[in-house]
């Protein structure tokens, strides 16, 4: 049951009437039922209240069935641990009871129950066709997993039909700044992920950006809500790698699609302003810059959603970055192979402006295996060795010269180029098309 209200209707520029029109084009809602309020001033909003006691149903519980609770929400307090919200579709539960998790089959002795006037307030029984919350111990949000079922643990249920256990989408690095702020980082992460279940946190080590994480988020919003919350309320300044996807792979598979590979679905014109297309896209070729893309040839007019449609078959390589012949392995990056050499020719490029310039010179490779697509060379600092020569034999000036270029072979078989952490972060951005 779906009961549409337009707010904001108070503000100088709004037209509640043409997006009563895109709601019915976009949902087929008659216009007529659109409800036009005003949270800020009240008004109408008793006309929204009526309309949840008419149309929506009440709950049909029953008393005398074994307990079947649904995990809607939950959140974790320091002292008293996971607090979860449920919804009891049949029976009761009280303080004392043994309850058991359908998904992690643990049991749980319960210490307090009760309900939402909006602060927690504690009551004797929770009663079928009550919306309240439960204390049972839980030191973990994940024990609470959202659309879960709760049961006693001597009477058994048929879950309630529907839960899917959250399932990271988009993956990223997480990296200090600085190294010594290592341990004020993973406290933060650790409290953040206390409140939220749904990321997923896996230790990683790497030679360029040092000690960090290896999180899993839900979507592009989810990892950047998580960041902003970084910043804001830990003071934590981070290193953030490009997000990307998990694969599937399968060997020699051959499909190629144009441009970001996109398979248009459907199109539809809400109004004369608006127009609604979808289309069926590779998540790794709209999880960097796509967005960013948009909203710059829209002049920020455009908006994007996007829901998980499944894996599909493509012809996917693996691309490397060598920096004087030694692999980087944090550069390494998975290519739709039609884009591998404007891709691979791309990054050389920016790692070469990047990169600051030794007193050797570095050569910078993207190959797939063992073949080289793409190359570029920073060249050496020259220093003038003959700058105190003013005369003598032209073999004494060949002698320095040649005993510079003997060193600079030497130090560049040695010599051990660093990346600058705003260079690595700068050439992990993709390149915007041209």
């Amino acid at each position: 049951m779906i009961i549409p209200v337009i707010n904001k209707i108070d503000l100088k520029h709004a037209e509640p009437d043409r997006v009563a029109k895109q709601i019915e084009k976009v949902f087929d809602i008659p216009k007529d039922e659109c409800i036009q309020i005003s949270a800020k001033l009240g008004t109408n909003v008793d006309q929204v209240l009526e309309k949840v006691v008419e149309k929506i149903p009440p709950p049909r519980a029953k008393l005398s069935d074994p307990l079947r609770a649904l995990v809607f929400d939950s959140t974790y307090d320091h002292y008293r641990g996971v607090i979860a919200s449920i919804a009891l579709f049949d029976g009761w539960v009280q303080k004392g009871d043994k309850i058991m998790s359908s998904y992690t089959k643990k049991v749980y002795e319960v210490n307090e129950v009760g309900i939402l006037r909006p602060d927690q307030y504690p009551v004797e029984k929770l009663h079928a066709g009550q919306v309240g919350y439960l204390i049972a111990g839980m030191k973990e949000v994940k024990e609470a997993q959202i659309g879960d079922t709760f049961h006693l643990q001597k009477q058994p249920v048929e879950p309630l039909a529907g839960f899917k256990p959250a399932k990271p989408m988009v993956f990223a690095g997480m990296y200090p700044i600085d190294q010594s702020e290592y341990t004020n980082l993973r406290k933060a992460v650790e409290k953040l992920t206390l409140n939220d279940s749904s990321v997923t946190v896996h230790r990683d080590s790497s030679p360029a950006l040092g000690a960090g994480w290896r999180l899993g988020f839900l979507g592009l919003l989810h990892m950047e809500v998580f960041n902003q919350r970084l910043e804001q309320e830990y003071n934590a300044s981070v290193i953030l790698t490009a997000p990307t996807v998990p694969y599937k792979a399968v060997l020699s598979s051959s499909k190629l699609i144009k441009s970001r590979r996109a398979v248009q679905k459907n199109m539809v014109y809400i109004d004369d302003h608006r127009l609604m297309m979808q289309y069926l896209f590779p998540l790794n070729e709209i999880v960097v810059d796509f967005y960013d893309s948009l909203k710059s040839l829209s002049s920020g007019y455009a908006s994007f959603d996007y829901e998980d449609a499944g894996y599909q078959v493509a012809d996917l390589i693996k691309m490397d970055i060598y920096l004087n012949g030694k692999c980087v392995e944090e550069l390494a990056t998975i290519v739709h192979r039609e884009k591998a050499y404007s891709t691979g020719k791309a990054i050389a490029e920016r790692l070469k402006d990047t990169i600051p310039q030794q007193l050797f010179e570095i050569a910078i490779q993207a190959a797939i295996g063992s073949k080289v697509i793409a190359r570029e060379t920073i060249k050496a600092v020259r220093k003038n060795v003959l700058a105190k020569c003013y005369g003598g034999d032209i073999t004494r000036k060949m002698k320095l010269l040649k005993r510079q270029a003997e060193g600079k072979r030497r130090m560049r078989k040695i010599g051990n180029v660093e990346i600058p952490k705003d260079a690595f972060i700068n050439v992990l951005k993709r390149q915007k098309d041209k």
